[in-house]
């Protein structure tokens, strides 16, 4: 009966480290941060310990919220689409191609990482600013008589966040076509179908996986992030990420930051579970090991 108990127990013993860690870093200051949801602000940093429904109330009846979200979600939705379509192709030919040195290429996807994001969001301002590097060859060429308008708008956000975003499609996507069997293409090209018949019927359906876990990857990145917006959008392009920023630490308002951010966690948390039920996790944790 006791060998029988202590192999029933066995998993547990081992799960243990993962979830004590899980436990500590995660639902401990999740909880603390819904419990300060419920304080009172009632000066710039001076928090009073209530049980108040006050910030929860002005979250669901102020309408600056709602387009903050709605706002955040399409712009997220917009990147996700846009990262699936520019990815999917240097993935397909990394995937694909007979160059022997294919670390090199997967070297060249990843090195961005090395640098700052800050600093790679940073310099779009030097390319597409109106002292960049687009007008100024423009402006060389005689194509344009002024600069043009290509800062601190929601076109420039999207750009910084395809910029930083897309290598997380394009591996997602490569691990998914690294996994087809190699045969199943020249098959369906026996059995009559031509290029892009044998890409739609067998490349792309069993590529979806790596595409379904890239696009959950870059929506929650994009809909999480407040920087990229902060850089290069102007007082318009706030996300919902820029209103927690600033209850935090422009307004000092704790209680409301907390309010913002367990919603965010909660919003984003479904969008996950939605994945996951439609999708598995299987996919992501492959691409993220």
């Amino acid at each position: 009966m006791s060998a029988l108990r202590s192999k029933a127990m066995r998993p547990w013993w081992l799960l243990s480290p993962a979830l004590v860690t899980i436990t500590l870093l995660v639902v401990v200051p999740m909880s603390l941060i819904l419990i300060y949801s419920f304080y009172i602000n009632i000066d710039l940093g001076v928090d009073q310990p209530a049980f108040s429904f006050e910030n929860w109330s002005e979250l669901f009846t102020d309408s600056y919220y709602h387009v903050a979200i709605w706002k955040t979600f399409r712009l997220s939705v917009i990147v996700t689409v846009l990262a699936a379509l520019l990815g999917y192709i240097p993935a397909y030919f990394i995937a694909n191609t007979t160059y022997k040195h294919k670390w090199l290429l997967l070297l060249l996807l990843i090195l961005p990482f090395w640098v700052s994001f800050i600093i790679r969001t940073l310099s779009w301002i030097h390319i597409m600013g109106n002292q960049g590097a687009i007008n100024g060859v423009l402006l060389w060429l005689g194509v344009i008589d002024e600069p043009l308008q290509m800062m601190f708008n929601e076109f420039a956000v999207i750009v910084g966040f395809i910029h930083v975003f897309l290598p997380y499609m394009i591996l997602n996507v490569y691990v998914s076509l690294e996994g087809i069997d190699r045969n199943l293409v020249p098959a369906a090209r026996t059995l009559g179908c031509s290029p892009w018949q044998a890409f739609r019927e067998v490349t792309l359906p069993l590529s979806t996986p790596g595409l379904a876990a890239g696009s959950l990857l870059v929506f929650v990145l994009t809909a999480g992030s407040y920087v990229t917006p902060l850089i290069l959008g102007g007082p318009n392009d706030f996300l919902y990420g820029n209103l927690i920023y600033d209850s935090i630490l422009s307004e000092l308002n704790w209680p409301m930051g907390a309010t913002l951010s367990f919603t965010l966690l909660v919003l984003l948390g479904l969008v996950v579970v939605l994945y996951s039920r439609l999708m598995g996790m299987n996919q992501l944790y492959k691409a993220l090991g």
